[in-house]
């Protein structure tokens, strides 16, 4: 299937995305349809363009560093009523403050974002981690090893950004925007 002019190979990359049901990563598609990367990501291209030329109500989204198919954003509000979930309860304060922590200065421990916070974390990151936002990505070679933590693919889906580099710059970086203690 490694011929870039197979028609077969839309109709294979488009089920691929579908079935997938997380973003696919560009060297992903390529090895699927045993093309180069450079070709995988013409490809997404061409078939974005076709279900635009057809009408079918799909897109494709860049995001989290792959590609996911989507309901194209124009015929969004046409199926609000089907697609209303009960909204997850919104992070607290708390929450909020951690994961910026998190986003901006991972791989960062436990005792780094208190300090940082000025207060407990504890049961803050085991919020963010039920809601799979962040996740242990490693461990700290000091004394006692302390885990290390860091955010997800789903926190770049849920926050909408391709990759660590979208998150927004801060002013006087060096303690997060001076927005935190410590």
């Amino acid at each position: 299937m490694s011929d870039p002019a197979d028609p077969r190979l839309l109709e294979v990359l488009s089920a691929a995305l579908l079935a997938a049901g997380r973003p696919v990563k560009p060297k992903e598609i390529g090895h699927l349809l045993g093309l180069p990367t450079e070709s995988a990501h013409r490809l997404i291209d061409l078939l974005k363009k076709r279900f635009k030329e057809a009408c079918l109500g799909f897109d494709i989204e860049n995001i989290a560093g792959g590609y996911r198919l989507i309901v194209a954003p124009d015929v969004v509000p046409a199926l609000e009523p089907l697609l209303a979930p009960p909204p997850l309860p919104g992070l607290s304060n708390a929450s909020l403050e951690t994961l910026a922590i998190i986003a901006y200065k991972q791989p960062v421990t436990r005792g780094e974002i208190e300090l940082m916070r000025g207060a407990s974390a504890g049961s803050t990151l085991e919020t963010l981690q039920e809601r799979e936002l962040i996740k242990v990505t490693g461990r700290k070679e000091v004394v006692g090893r302390p885990m290390l933590f860091g955010t997800t693919e789903k926190f770049l889906m849920e926050f909408g950004l391709v990759d660590l580099h979208d998150l927004p710059t801060l002013e006087g970086d060096d303690n997060l925007g001076g927005f935190l203690r410590g």
